[in-house]
């Protein structure tokens, strides 16, 4: 079993109709729990660690942040990832920096990539053959029902200790 994990994140529960089904059967961790998301910072603190200070912290970031509305006009395709791109991104991303500037021992995604891209994940694959089938059948889905548009009012605390993921602490913002 892994070790517990927790994570940040800003769930977008509009877009569940349309991509509820192709997260269950292309997305590990719509199988583990977690539903549709833009992700904020992950991993964060082990489950543990996360202290009444953290929390705190963690209000203070976010009351400063205010509710802004994002689009998922589009999806795109990034290695091998099928995702809604949320437009405007920039938020998102402020977000991101701002957590981790205030936990430099969480870099996003464990420091394995250079850019921040939020990103709403449809489907993964490893095989392009397989990806490129399930992209052409998002895209019919997806073609009478995008843009969608939402508007972002919190940001989730989600920890595996269980083994599923779960909210442990929602956080409203600014």
């Amino acid at each position: 079993m892994m070790a517990p994990e927790s994570a940040l994140a800003v769930l977008v529960p509009e877009t569940e109709s349309l991509v509820g089904t192709f997260r269950k059967l292309h997305d590990p961790s719509a199988l583990a729990g977690i539903p549709a998301h833009i992700t904020v910072l992950y991993p964060f603190k082990p489950p543990q660690e996360i202290t009444t200070a953290t929390i705190e912290n963690l209000e203070e970031i976010f009351a400063e942040i205010d509710s802004f509305d994002v689009c998922f006009g589009e999806w795109r395709l990034l290695r091998h990832v099928l995702y809604l791109a949320p437009q405007p991104d920039e938020p998102l991303k402020r977000m991101t920096e701002r957590v981790f500037a205030r936990f430099p021992e969480t870099p996003p995604y464990g420091g394995q990539f250079a850019e921040i891209i939020p990103h709403l994940t449809v489907a993964q694959s490893d095989d392009r053959n397989r990806l490129r089938d399930v992209t052409d059948e998002f895209e019919r889905a997806a073609k009478s029902i995008l843009p969608i548009h939402t508007r972002i009012t919190d940001v989730v605390l989600l920890e595996n200790e269980t083994g599923q993921w779960s909210v442990r602490r929602s956080f409203v913002l600014g």
